[in-house]
């Protein structure tokens, strides 16, 4: 306890009295209690905040956009990665939302941006989205060259190929690539859905200037 120079005790801080009530308990709450509720709560908001999560993480989800549904889903069905011979389905947030925690929660919160584009009708027409499709592409690709294609790599992995019992295009092709350093888009845009308008010279530009800066 302080002592004022005239010998009173010193009235504590409002930092100090702050923390004295949080070392000890209420007088209605013993320290137990207040543990035990206060990790339950913790229990209960981490396992909302992980369902919610993954509720925005569904293919229903994607396409409750029509943005999505009337453009880019409809290529996609069809193809590869929708219908294949051994029934293994790759969904839009398999491709475009990533599985480490941190990354996905960036990618959610990059996402907060496609939200208001939505409100403000950006693409909300045919014509609106072919209009900004090379862009949107060019953004995918980009994000994809600078995570190595780290969503493609949740089920391809050079390692796990086995040339022997590819094509032989697919094998040499396949063999350039692990020698050179290449990365999934780099050879496979336009998988799930259409090359846009401008593909060809926007693919050299990126590579150009993605050469320029990484291999200094």
């Amino acid at each position: 306890m302080k002592i004022d120079t005239d010998g009173k005790a010193a009235k504590p801080s409002l930092l100090g009295q702050a923390w004295s009530l949080l070392k000890r308990p209420t007088g209605r709450w013993s320290l137990g209690a207040i543990l035990l509720v206060g990790f339950s709560s913790g229990i209960l908001f981490w396992g909302g905040f992980n369902w919610a999560m993954e509720l925005t993480n569904t293919e229903a989800f994607c396409l409750s956009c029509h943005e999505m549904e009337q453009n880019v889903y409809r290529e996609y069905r069809g193809t590869i990665h929708d219908q294949n011979r051994s029934g293994v389905r790759a969904t839009c947030p398999d491709c475009h939302v990533p599985k480490p925690w941190v990354h996905k929660i960036a990618r959610k919160i990059q996402a907060s941006n496609e939200v208001l584009h939505k409100v403000l009708g950006s693409i909300d027409t045919r014509e609106k989205f072919e209009a900004k499709r090379l862009q949107l592409a060019k953004n995918v690709w980009t994000t994809m060259k600078e995570t190595d294609s780290r969503e493609c790599r949740n089920c391809h992995t050079f390692s796990a190929f086995d040339l022997s019992r590819q094509q032989k295009r697919a094998q040499v092709r396949h063999d350039e690539a692990i020698e050179e350093g290449k990365t999934c888009i780099d050879c496979h845009k336009g998988v799930a859905h259409k090359l846009p308008d401008g593909a060809f010279n926007a693919e050299r530009e990126l590579n150009e200037t993605w050469n320029a800066i990484h291999k200094k």
